[in-house]
């Protein structure tokens, strides 16, 4: 059996009038889809360290902090089928985190080169994600009035 490949992905969530998810197209590849910052996990890593990461990787977004986890997803991948294994995290950002930017990704990885264009949407989201990323977003609902609270 094919061991599955560990990732994380995370929900960036801004307090405004609404929760905002921080999402993020590839510019120059529409068939992307709308995506939330995702990756592996390497060697020796651990997740928070890894989605914090990946938050920085992709979107440049420096700031944000790890609130909790909020699932484990078992699922293939929707192109190879290779089975993975994905930790979603709930990351908060300030109110103050700019609306939209475009970031360039720098480094070697697989991302390297592309450039994403990042902004912020109100949950409820409108069009879903690419890969079914969204799925767990509810689980933002159910703790998110406890963060807002508990940050004031």
């Amino acid at each position: 059996m094919t061991r599955p490949r560990i990732r994380v992905a995370a929900y960036v969530i801004r307090d405004r009038a609404v929760p905002e998810v921080l999402v993020f197209d590839h510019i120059g590849m529409p068939e992307a889809g709308t995506q939330v910052p995702a990756g592996g996990v390497k060697p020796g890593e651990d997740l928070e360290e890894a989605v914090l990461r990946e938050v920085t990787e992709e979107t440049g977004l420096l700031t944000a902090t790890v609130v909790r986890q909020i699932a484990v997803e078992c699922k293939p991948h929707p192109v190879t089928g290779q089975p993975r294994r994905t930790t979603f995290f709930f990351l908060h950002a300030s109110a103050e985190t700019p609306d939209a930017w475009n970031h360039h990704v720098e480094g070697d990885g697989e991302d390297a080169g592309l450039t994403f264009a990042c902004r912020f949407r109100p949950l409820p989201l409108e069009q879903p994600l690419a890969d079914d990323q969204d799925a767990w977003l509810g689980a933002i609902d159910r703790c998110w009035t406890t963060v807002a609270v508990d940050s004031q």
